[in-house]
């Protein structure tokens, strides 16, 4: 038994789950409401054409991140975080020379959402019932 009575760790998938959707819908909801500033973000970070990476994921962590949070999809939608957070880690390391403080953020929700693909949204989620 381990602790809380986690042994399955479904509780703790469900509260990664939930978590990691919180956090994309506040990142997103700003992106989603002002696509052209989140394009220009995009254009001074090196990505061309802005809008092509941009709305995507504007949409990705807005949208996502309320799929995330009810447990539809939690699976599908992690694997595309996951491949988001990577190029944002590996973008921030090998094209701005950022400090380790600047991109250990895109690397724990890189880990989340990997666990969160790998072993499911946990045992409360809309795709279980």
């Amino acid at each position: 038994m381990s602790f809380l009575g986690l042994a399955s760790g479904t509780y703790a998938l469900t509260f990664a789950r939930v978590l990691v959707g919180v956090v994309m819908i506040y990142y997103g909801w700003p992106k989603i409401k002002d696509l052209q500033s989140n394009a220009r973000d995009f254009e001074d970070m090196g990505f061309k054409p802005p809008w092509l990476w941009g709305t995507p994921v504007a949409f990705l962590e807005f949208f996502g991140g309320i799929f995330m949070l009810i447990g539809f999809y939690s699976s599908f939608v992690a694997l595309f975080y996951s491949g988001q957070m990577a190029v944002g880690a590996f973008w921030k390391i090998l094209k701005t020379n950022k400090r380790f403080s600047d991109w250990s953020y895109d690397l724990l929700l890189l880990a989340l959402c990997l666990l969160i693909w790998s072993l499911g949204p946990g045992i409360y989620s809309l795709t279980r019932f």
